[in-house]
């Protein structure tokens, strides 16, 4: 009986660490989807938050609330949409613009990589510019870094639960976003 348990339990074994290993790839492409909270980097208060999602396979990333300078008063949100750029195609509102788009898992780096990420400016005189990305995890942190060639700058981005959101404020479901990605005037 010992001897057929151990013949039986090593395909048992190979299959079962095959599927935790591929489980585990799986969770590290999405362990960046979510709720996040980008962080001013002069003030060291909160500016917006992020939900980056999946779309066939890519990596997108859309603005849903933004705060006033204090960091914690909200300014605008998905639903209320006051705040609009003026300086991209049909001058779309702040909150659910497409801020990071096109990036794709690079397992052997282990983050994010190849897609674009855009600041979005302001609605007076800042315009919209837009770098290369890279995103990965360090701990329970996000950090996303815009670069233009091997020149760039980190950001450092905190999960943001969903129960955080303001009263009144429904909750997305990050699943059924669709890309849009804004064009320049």
């Amino acid at each position: 009986m010992r001897n057929l348990f151990a013949v039986c339990s090593q395909p048992v074994v190979l299959a079962l660490g095959i599927l935790l290993l591929s489980a585990g790839v799986t969770f590290a492409q999405t362990e960046a989807t979510g709720f996040w909270k980008t962080i001013d980097d002069e003030t060291g208060k909160a500016k917006s938050v992020i939900a980056l999602y999946l779309y066939q396979g890519t990596l997108y990333g859309r603005i849903l609330m933004t705060y006033q300078e204090d960091g914690v008063t909200v300014k605008d949100d998905l639903y209320r949409q006051k705040t609009r750029s003026p300086f991209l195609k049909g001058n779309p509102p702040f909150c659910g613009l497409d801020i990071i788009w096109d990036m794709k898992w690079d397992e052997k780096g282990k983050r994010w990589r190849g897609g674009t990420i855009m600041d979005p400016g302001n609605d007076t005189n800042k315009k919209p510019k837009t770098y290369g990305c890279e995103i990965w995890r360090e701990g329970t942190d996000l950090i996303v870094r815009g670069k233009i060639a091997f020149l760039g700058r980190n950001q450092t981005w905190k999960p943001f639960e969903p129960k955080d959101f303001h009263v009144g404020f429904t909750v997305p479901d990050i699943s059924t976003f669709t890309p849009v990605i804004p064009e320049r005037e």
